[in-house]
């Protein structure tokens, strides 16, 4: 066995060693399985002190409405709408509401079971490995990154739109630099300096701030919603602005319905940083339930009645895709203009209350990867007198201002230029190409989390038979593929209907026999999935088909992250799980029987 008397950092020929040694290295920790118990004790006792438990239900429920109410909504809904699904927008909604909420039970059992702050990190570290765990944990990260800069780029514009004030006036140009990357936005610096202050501070003044923010930004959402019922007519559900274009409910036909799904669902992106306040919470199992869960519902419901209020106000081929509800009333000349000042103040809110929560989970993602030690253990790091990961909060929160003021993407003459390290992000100018980059990254973490339930209820590491599980889930997913390509690909016929239907018929057959055939190896103590493995195997499927709604180039972009996070993992987080498991922080567990003490588990949630 390789010794492990030095770091594998300590010099530069101990790193050339490790690096010798990858190969066996990549063998033992890449599937190494952590476990509930480890979670909550070992691993957790890694951050020193303990985060405080001071929230309760209707915290998580702000926490949720506050971080998927965003400023999102006022932008995916004219693009979903005008580029992909027409007025049937309202049923994407729902769809997408639909595959949230399957996923949002399958958060919810895990961080029930294992209330600790890493979120769909840990759920996979403890079912599929350190490897899995990694990957998914780098995503999610990315995917916090991308979306804060999705809605962070239009705060200085709406709140310019609302009092008046012309968005160049908010930023300062630095002439040394390149044309359209030369512009720093003053306020976006202040306003994540502010968040992050405030997330540092306490998790519970944290929380009193977003329910205040995120009352407020109902009530512009409540006006928008009564605004559009008012002023529009229901004729512009079934007719376009221009005769050219197509009418109806269905202008771009069933398959327009799934494809704006797949666009709105990046609306949906922040319940499960609720997950990731579960450490916090006094009472897991009554709480995060209602928090995870009930937040989803309600947000599908305004969401719903929003794209409803934006497609009677307005004929799908005329909604704007950046703006599109102020946009609707801008230079209106009948008295209404005021209302795109009300809305722009409206989505500043959202905008504050998306950046605080992402914020907070982000650092909680990147605490308990620190635990992990696949990153440096100084982000792992908790603040005594706090009781927060200050450590990990400043460094995101840094990132996040570098974001906002080094080097400006220009978007476009009306919007808010974004600064990104580099060139790097130059990539991303488009806003389309963000969105479908943060919805290809939650849809794949989101597939992963159904399917580690579905193996975690079914699977006992020592016990029972592995395989048939990772039969079930490999022939599902495969039929989930065939299904959605074909779907994607094969012209209208009876062809492709006679294919669908055998995919389905398939489907269906694989999933009885498996749950016919295959016995649950644990049943939840506390909160369980219902009606298991149908509602994560729906999960799993619609995932995978709102994936194929994805264009080429997202994959190619996502594929582009993964490869660099993969990099990381054999030059870096390897090596330094090695060494942690030398010194005894974490344990090796690929094929030893752990069998947690069930009574230590509940002392836990008693604590």
């Amino acid at each position: 066995m390789e010794s492990r008397a030095t770091s594998s950092f300590s010099s530069l020929q101990a790193y050339l060693h490790a690096l010798a040694h990858t190969p066996s290295r990549l063998a033992r920790r890449a599937g190494s399985v952590s476990t509930s118990y480890d979670e909550m004790s070992r691993v957790r006792a890694r951050s020193g002190s303990d985060m405080r438990k001071s929230l309760r239900w209707f915290d998580l429920v702000g926490f949720g409405l506050g971080g998927m109410v965003g400023a999102g909504v006022f932008v995916t809904t004219g693009r979903a709408s005008r580029l992909c699904a027409g007025p049937s927008v309202v049923l994407s909604y729902a769809i997408a509401g639909l595959c949230a909420l399957l996923s949002a039970f399958c958060y919810t059992e895990f961080a029930v079971d294992m209330p600790v702050a890493g979120g769909a990190f840990s759920y996979l570290r403890v079912t599929f490995g350190e490897f899995a765990a990694f990957i998914t944990g780098a995503n999610l990260v990315m995917d916090y990154v991308m979306s804060n800069a999705a809605v962070a780029r239009g705060f200085t514009a709406y709140f310019g739109t609302a009092i008046g004030v012309s968005t160049t006036k908010w930023r300062l140009t630095v002439p040394s630099l390149p044309e359209g990357f030369n512009e720093i936005d003053v306020a976006a610096v202040a306003v994540v300096l502010l968040i992050t202050v405030v997330i540092c501070y306490s998790t519970r003044e944290s929380s009193v701030v977003n329910m205040v923010l995120t009352a407020l930004h109902i009530l512009f959402i409540a006006f928008v919603i009564l605004i559009g019922f008012w002023r529009g007519s229901w004729k512009n559900f079934t007719e376009s602005g221009n005769p050219q274009n197509a009418s109806g409910f269905f202008p771009y036909g069933a398959s327009g319905v799934f494809n704006g799904a797949a666009m709105v669902y990046y609306s949906y992106i922040g319940y499960d940083a609720v997950s990731t306040m579960a450490e916090e919470v006094r009472d897991p199992v009554k709480d995060i339930p209602i928090g995870v869960s009930g937040s989803v519902m309600i947000v599908t419901v305004l969401y719903c009645l929003m794209a409803a209020s934006m497609s009677k106000l307005l004929p799908y081929d005329m909604i704007d895709t950046e703006a599109p509800f102020s946009a609707a009333f801008s230079g209106k000349s009948d008295g209404w203009g005021w209302v795109s000042k009300v809305i722009g103040v409206g989505a500043s809110f959202g905008i504050l209350t998306s950046l605080l929560v992402a914020m907070l989970g982000q650092a909680r993602y990147m605490c308990v990867i620190g635990r992990s030690n696949v990153v440096p253990p100084w982000f792992a790091k908790v603040h005594p007198k706090t009781s927060t990961p200050v450590n990990a909060s400043i460094f995101l929160g840094w990132a996040l201002m570098g974001l906002c003021s080094s080097l400006c993407l220009k978007m476009g003459v009306d919007s808010l230029d974004l600064g990104i390290f580099t060139a790097a992000l130059a990539l991303f100018t488009d806003l389309n190409v963000l969105l479908n980059l943060v919805s290809i990254g939650n849809l794949f973490v989101f597939y992963m989390v159904a399917n580690a339930v579905i193996y975690r209820r079914y699977v006992t590491a020592g016990t029972s038979n592995p395989w048939p599980t990772l039969s079930f889930l490999s022939s599902f997913s495969f039929t989930s593929i065939i299904f959605t390509l074909t779907w994607k690909f094969v012209p209208t016929g009876r062809a492709k209907a006679g294919m669908l239907s055998a995919c389905g018929v398939i489907a269906i057959a694989i999933l009885q026999l498996f749950h016919c055939i295959v016995p649950q190896a644990r049943k939840p103590e506390f909160w369980g999935v219902p009606l298991m493995p149908w509602i994560p195997s729906m999960s799993i499927f619609l995932s995978v088909f709102l994936l194929g709604s994805l264009d080429g180039p997202s994959y190619v972009r996502f594929g582009f992250f993964s490869a660099l996070a993969v990099l990381f993992y054999v030059f870096y987080s390897v090596h330094a799980s090695f060494d942690a498991e030398g010194d005894g922080s974490l344990s090796q567990k690929n094929d030893e029987i752990h069998l947690e003490s069930k009574e230590s588990v509940v002392q836990m949630f008693k604590v």
